[in-house]
Order: C-alpha cells, then sequence, then structure tokens
C-alpha cells in the first residue's frame, strides 16, 4: 500500500509573483528570463535562526575568515574542543548550526565539529552563492582547522563535499544526507517550479557553463562517488519532496564503498534530528566499522 503525501514535508510553494515576473520576462526575451533565473538559483533565501539551535550558536566558537580563492567572506562554528573533528556542511539556504542534534552526538562521542555559513548563508555576507563556492569553502577549512576525520553534508552540502573529496580533501569517511545528484535534474526542477519551459532549463545551464567555463555534469554527486575509495554513508528519505530519494539511490549504485539508510515520513530536514539516523551516524564513524 503507498503511503499518503505529509503536506508537512512538502517544500514551500515559490511565490506567485516570482512566477509571474519569470513569464512576463519569458514574453519579453529568452536572455531576460535566463539571466532572471539565473538570479533566482544563486539567490538563498536567510532564515533566522530557530530556537532549537541557539544551543549550539551560543556555546560555540565564531569567527569569520576569508575565503581567499573566491574573495569572500564565512562564518566559521567551532563546537567542541577536540583533536578528533568532523566537518559539517549545511545545504542551500542552510545554516552551519543546522546540524546540531548530529553535533550534538558526535561531542558525546569525543568528536568536535566545524561548521560554516556558507557565502551568502546564514551570517556570512553576501547575497549569492553556488556550489562551487561551497567547496572551495570546504578546502579553506581543511587549510584552516583541519585534518578532519569525518566530512558530513546535506543536501548540497553533501554534493559539495563528495566533489571535494573527489577534487583532494582529505578525510577518513563520509556521509551524505539528503544529497542531490544530477546537475541537470536539479535545474530542470527549478524551471519546473518557476512554470517556465524546459528550454529554460538547457538555457540556463548553456548560461552558467559560459560563465564558469566548466560543464555543470561534473558536479554531479554520483560521479564524484564513483572516484572515490572511502567508506560512504548515503542517508535519504523516501518522502523527500525536495531532493528525490531516486538521487541517493544512485549515488549509493556508484559508491565503491558504502552504505545505505532509507527512511520514512522525515523529508528533507527532519531526517537531521531523527535519533535512529543519528545513531547510524555514530556506528558508521565507529573506528571499527
Amino acid at each position: 500500500m503507498t503511503k499518503k503525501k505529509n503536506k508537512k514535508l512538502d517544500p514551500l510553494p515559490i511565490p506567485k509573483i516570482i512566477v509571474r515576473t519569470g513569464q512576463f520576462l519569458n514574453l519579453i526575451s529568452t536572455k531576460a528570463v535566463v539571466l532572471y533565473a539565473a538570479k533566482l538559483f544563486t539567490t538563498p533565501i536567510k532564515h533566522k535562526i530557530p530556537k532549537r539551535e541557539l544551543e549550539m550558536d551560543t556555546n560555540s566558537t565564531q569567527q569569520l575568515i576569508k575565503v581567499p580563492s573566491i574573495e569572500k567572506s564565512i562564518m566559521v562554528y567551532q563546537y567542541g574542543n577536540s583533536d578528533k573533528k568532523v566537518l559539517l556542511v549545511h545545504g542551500w539556504s542552510g545554516r552551519g548550526t543546522q546540524l546540531f542534534k548530529i553535533a550534538d552526538a558526535l561531542l558525546k562521542e569525543g568528536y568536535a565539529t566545524i561548521s560554516f555559513d556558507a557565502p551568502a548563508h546564514g551570517k556570512s555576507p553576501g547575497n549569492s552563492s553556488i556550489m562551487l563556492e561551497f567547496i572551495a569553502s570546504i578546502f579553506e577549512l581543511e587549510k584552516q582547522f583541519g585534518p578532519f576525520e569525518i566530512a558530513i553534508g546535506h543536501s548540497l552540502g553533501g554534493m559539495a563535499v563528495l566533489n571535494a573529496v573527489k577534487s583532494g580533501f582529505h578525510t577518513n569517511k563520509i556521509i551524505v544526507i539528503g544529497s542531490g545528484d544530477i546537475v541537470q535534474d536539479i535545474i530542470d526542477d527549478f524551471i519546473k517550479k518557476l512554470q517556465l519551459q524546459p528550454l529554460i532549463s538547457l538555457k540556463l545551464r548553456d548560461y552558467f557553463e559560459n560563465k564558469y567555463k566548466e560543464a555543470m555534469d561534473n558536479y554531479s554527486a554520483f560521479k564524484a562517488a564513483a572516484t572515490i575509495d572511502l567508506p560512504i554513508l548515503v542517508i535519504h528519505d523516501e518522502h523527500d519532496y525536495e531532493v528525490p530519494v531516486k538521487a541517493g539511490i544512485n549515488i549509493h549504485k556508484h559508491v565503491k564503498n558504502g552504505e545505505i539508510l532509507l527512511t520514512q515520513g522525515l523529508g528533507h530536514r527532519k531526517i537531521l534530528g531523527d535519533a535512529s539516523v543519528i545513531q547510524k551516524i555514530i556506528e558508521f564513524i565507529k573506528p571499527n566499522n
């Protein structure tokens, strides 16, 4: 029997004014609507830190550091004090304290965590960002705060971690939670939510490839995972309506040395605080695993 869709887990719809503006620009010119879509695609929403994250926010040492390779600054959170360090990477429109329950569990196991607000997220300055800047931030954190025994990424953060490891970031184990996978699928879904025709999705991809001089598909998570020999734990909810579960399944399919945990009814964010998920993470990172 198929479970009914839980409306509480659904992503928030894009405001009608944004959709209508895109449709209006589409009537004027393709170039105009592509630039509009590119602006929206690279502009995260900054959310006020919720009460549940205040303890980590209060008890962490925070500092704004420069990431020279992208000429931007990020807010860094040092939580706990240990030579054993875990890097936590939030997703799009997230915050460095968003994985607080995982961080608390790691502290009890003797780890310290380093997390950050990606450019234009949380307390970090700026108005725009993209996955390449998440990756650049990860390398700067390794330089200043590493080495990291474990790297954990949620959503876009999962994609960033896999791509960073592919490009030389050092860690012992990787955990990705609700990670996106194929870049074109992400762009297609974004354009569909804007209620624009599929052609705009291809034009948007071309726009980014011309801007960054590289094929966007090179950053698809499954491709990065296929190059990595390290143990990888893939966690994804079957009722994730923001990043379909097929993404996690496909990443795991291409992993050389990995496990997968599929949950139900947790969606894209509740999964970060679920007790069984956190227990699995702790089991996975144990040295004898």
